[in-house]
C-alpha cells in the first residue's frame, strides 16, 4: 500500500547524502518534497503540514554523527515522528471477559468478514467467540456471517425474521451467557454514505448493549474521505479504535497516516488480505519501518513462529545437518512458507526488499514447483538422481509444464544438495547453532548484534 510513498521518501532522503551538517537550507528542499509525497499519498493536508514542521524542528542544527550519514539521521527523525503520528502507546483491546465489541462502518468496508477475522484472532488467546448478526437490511450479510461462523466453529446468533436490531443484539447477548462465550462481536449494517438514520440506529444499539469496544472498520482505499468518515463516527459514537482493511491493495496509504491525528481514535488492527488469518495487530513502529523501506522483520518472525511447526522445523534442521534433504522436505518447506502469505507480502517485511517486484510470475513459479514434485513417484522424490529423460517427460506431462521447467527445478535442487554436502557437519552445524541452536528454533533477530551477524555472514561467503 505504501509503495509509492516509500519510493518518493527514499529518493528525497538520498539527496541529503554528502552533507556534513543538517541545516535549514539543506533540508528545506528535501522536506518540501516529503510534504508533496505525503499529500500525493492522500495524507490530510493539515496532518502533512504539522508533520513537516515537527520533522524540521527536530532536524535543524543537529550535528551529523560520524557513524551515520545525514540521510540516515533524517530517517531516524522521520521514523520517530511517524511513530508519533500513527499513535504511540498501547493499541490493544480491553481485557474484559466477557468482551462486547460493536463493529461499525460504511457499506463495503468489510465489516462482516473483519468481524469473523477478529473473532479468530482473539480466539487464539483462548477466548470463546460469538458473532451476532445485526445487519437486517442485507440478507447476504447474515448468510455470510453464518457461513464464516460455521467455517471457524464459532457460535452465531441471527434472526432472519426480525428487523429490530436492538432486540436481536439483546437476544444474542443473553444467548452468549448460556454458551459461556467471553467475546461477543456485533456486526452492524452500513450505508454507502453516513446518514442520520444509520447513526441513530447505532447510538440506540450502543445504549442497548453498552459495548466495551466500538471499532470502525474503514476501507484504506477511501483516502481522505476515510478520515472524514472516521471523524463523524467518532463524534457521534465515541470510537475506541479503528480497523483498516485492504491495506494489501493499491491504496495510497494516507488514511493510515491521518486517522489517529484527526480523530484521536487509535488504529488497532490491519486487514492484510482476504484470508481469515490475515488480520494483524497494529504496531506504529513497525508500520513506520515499512513506510521508510526498512522492512518489518519482527512481524515476519512472529508470523513464522505462529505458522511453522516446531517439530517439523527441528526435523528439517537435522536433515540439513546430515545433507539428507529431499524433494519431500522441499515440498514441506514450500507449504510452510505459503502459510506466511504471498511472496510479495513477505518481501515487504524484509529490509531493502520493498522495491523488489514479486508478482504473479514468482507465485506461479512456486505453483509449478509444487505440481512438478507432486507428479514424481515416492522413489523419485527420495532419490532425484534416478530421474532420467523419460521420467522427466512423464513428470512434465503430469504437472502440465514444459520439460525445461522440470530440468530447471532438478538443477536448482541438485545445486542446493551439493552445497549442503560441502557444509555437512562443520559450517552447516555452526550456522544452525547460530540461528536457534540447531533445534529448529527461530533466531532472535530483534536482539542480535549487527556486528556479530555481519561477522557470521562473512564466514559463509
Amino acid at each position: 500500500m505504501f509503495e509509492n510513498l516509500t519510493d518518493k521518501l527514499s529518493n528525497v532522503l538520498r539527496s541529503l547524502g554528502g552533507k556534513s551538517k543538517l541545516t535549514e537550507d539543506n533540508i528545506s528542499d528535501a522536506l518540501t518534497e516529503v510534504r508533496k509525497a505525503l499529500l500525493s499519498a492522500d495524507v490530510h493536508f493539515k496532518v502533512a503540514r504539522e508533520f513537516i514542521e515537527e520533522v524540521k524542528g527536530a532536524c535543524v542544527g543537529q550535528e551529523v554523527l560520524k557513524s551515520v550519514s545525514p540521510a540516515q539521521q533524517v530517517i531516524k527523525i522521520i521514523n520517530d515522528e511517524l511513530v508519533k503520528l500513527l499513535g504511540e502507546g498501547n493499541s490493544q483491546l480491553r481485557d474484559d471477559r466477557p468482551l462486547r465489541v460493536l463493529m461499525v462502518g460504511l457499506h463495503g468496508a468489510g465489516k462482516t468478514t473483519t468481524s469473523a477475522k477478529l473473532a479468530k484472532h482473539l480466539g487464539k488467546d483462548g477466548r470463546k467467540p460469538m458473532l451476532v448478526a445485526c445487519d437486517v437490511y442485507r440478507p447476504a450479510a447474515i448468510d455470510q456471517l453464518e457461513f464464516l461462523a460455521k467455517q471457524e466453529n464459532f457460535s452465531c446468533h441471527l434472526d432472519r425474521e426480525s428487523k429490530d436490531v436492538s432486540a436481536i443484539a439483546r437476544e444474542g447477548w443473553e444467548k452468549s451467557k448460556s454458551l459461556n462465550s467471553d467475546l461477543v462481536i456485533f456486526d452492524t449494517a452500513g450505508r454507502l454514505q453516513i446518514d442520520d438514520e444509520l447513526v441513530d440506529e447505532l447510538e440506540h444499539l450502543k445504549r442497548e448493549i453498552n459495548p466495551h469496544e466500538i471499532l470502525l472498520v474503514s476501507d484504506s482505499a477511501l483516502g481522505q474521505e476515510a478520515v472524514n468518515v472516521a471523524k463523524t463516527f467518532h463524534e457521534r459514537l465515541g470510537l475506541t479504535g479503528i480497523i483498516l482493511t485492504k491495506i494489501d491493495g493499491d491504496a495510497r496509504g494516507g488514511a493510515a497516516l491521518s486517522m489517529k491525528k484527526v480523530t484521536g481514535a487509535p488504529i488497532k488492527f490491519l486487514g492484510t488480505g482476504e484470508k481469515m488469518d490475515e488480520l494483524e495487530a497494529f504496531h506504529p513502529d513497525r508500520l513506520a519501518s515499512r513506510i521508510l523501506g526498512m522492512g518489518d522483520v519482527v512481524s515476519l518472525v512472529e508470523k513464522a513462529q505462529e505458522h511453522f511447526d516446531e517439530e517439523e522445523s527441528a526435523r528439517m534442521a537435522e536433515k540439513m545437518l546430515k545433507a539428507e534433504f529431499d524433494f519431500d522436505d522441499f515440498l514441506s518447506q514450500m507449504r510452510q512458507m505459503k502459510k506466511l502469505g504471498s511472496m510479495g507480502s513477505i518481501a515487504q517485511m524484509l529490509p531493502g526488499m520493498g522495491k523488489v517486484q514479486v508478482g504473479d510470475k514468482e507465485e506461479a513459479a512456486l505453483g509449478r514447483h509444487e505440481a512438478i514434485i507432486l507428479s514424481m513417484t515416492k522413489q523419485e522424490r527420495k532419490i532425484p538422481r534416478i530421474i532420467g529423460g523419460s521420467r522427466r517427460k512423464r513428470i512434465a506431462d503430469g504437472a502440465g509444464v514444459q520439460i525445461r521447467d522440470v530440468n530447471l527445478l532438478i538443477k536448482q535442487f541438485s545445486q542446493m544438495q551439493k552445497m549442503m554436502r560441502k557444509m555437512k557437519g562443520g559450517k552447516m552445524k555452526q550456522l544452525m547453532n547460530a540461528f536457534g541452536g540447531g533445534g529448529g528454533g527461530l533466531p532472535d533477530l530483534e536482539g542480535m548484534d549487527p556486528k556479530q551477524l555481519a561477522k557470521l555472514a562473512k564466514q559463509f561467503r
